[in-house]
């Protein structure tokens, strides 16, 4: 590895070239994603910022490029090998028909499952402790698709929970949530990154939120990063002009003391 420290965290991107049916989307685009971190993407429409994450978690092969999975290419492991590594709530979920609650989140147990391999306690072990530490537990019998979106974004993640997996890649989990329960899914995140000491990655919109949330901040433009690090020592009223292309001042949130962007209006050319 040319662009990064060999093997200096368990997710890296090293020079990649993505994009779709001949139309690049990003050149060179290396990334280290630190470890123990909640790691936030953000940046304007058509950034990059979902297909750098279906990179990172081998939805997509890059043109060009190498995503290291615990010092090894990741398209060198077998396909459950990568699930028992790492788990993805990808932008839009679909549950099949009436399928409950706890038969979703045992989903989540399908890389360890083995042939011929019978459902084990450690398997409903792992299925019930998703269930809880994502405040679903009760509602385990309930079908999912009579859940509001609040709920229902809970009991996928509880199905990533239960693959049991160190590094927890979420693109936009918030996109089509009340302000009420967009708050209420971070927190949770929080949690699982400060009490469970999970890696996350997360693709955001809102960027006061990810001001707020994140503990390490990535902006991209034009399928580049532009900065990165802790929001208080990036994030300025330039970057906001540079990546979104809005006038704002920032000033300190007075509940968690992160920069809060107060727009003033477009930039105009």
């Amino acid at each position: 590895m040319s662009a990064l420290t060999p093997y200096s965290s368990r997710l890296q991107a090293d020079k990649l070239t993505l994009g779709y049916d001949q139309k690049i989307i990003a050149r060179e685009l290396s990334i280290d994603i630190p470890d123990g971190e909640l790691t936030v993407i953000i940046g304007p429409n058509a950034c990059g910022k979902s297909t750098l994450l279906r990179a990172l978690s081998r939805l997509m092969r890059p043109t060009l490029g190498t995503v290291w999975l615990d010092g090894k290419a990741i398209n060198d492991y077998a396909t459950k090998e990568v699930a028992r590594r790492l788990g993805l709530l990808p932008q839009s979920s679909n549950a099949p028909g009436d399928i409950t609650v706890a038969d979703l989140v045992a989903r989540g147990r399908y890389p360890h499952q083995k042939l011929f391999t019978r459902w084990s306690v450690d398997d409903e072990n792992s299925v019930a402790r998703a269930m809880k530490d994502t405040g679903v537990f009760e509602l385990a019998g309930r079908p999912v698709d009579t859940l509001s979106g609040g709920q229902r974004q809970r009991v996928w993640i509880a199905m990533v929970l239960a693959q049991q997996t160190p590094l927890l890649l979420l693109d936009e989990p918030t996109t089509w949530l009340d302000i009420a329960h967009q708050i209420d899914l971070l927190e949770l995140l929080r949690e699982l990154n400060h009490g469970s000491g999970h890696t996350l990655v997360v693709v955001l919109h809102v960027l006061n939120h990810a001001c707020r949330y994140a503990t390490h901040l990535v902006a991209m433009r034009d399928g580049r990063i532009v900065a990165q690090g802790l929001p208080a020592e990036i994030v300025t009223a330039q970057l906001v002009e540079q990546v979104f292309g809005l006038r704002c001042v920032i000033i300190d949130d007075p509940v968690s003391h992160t920069p809060l962007i107060v727009p003033l209006g477009r930039a105009r050319g």
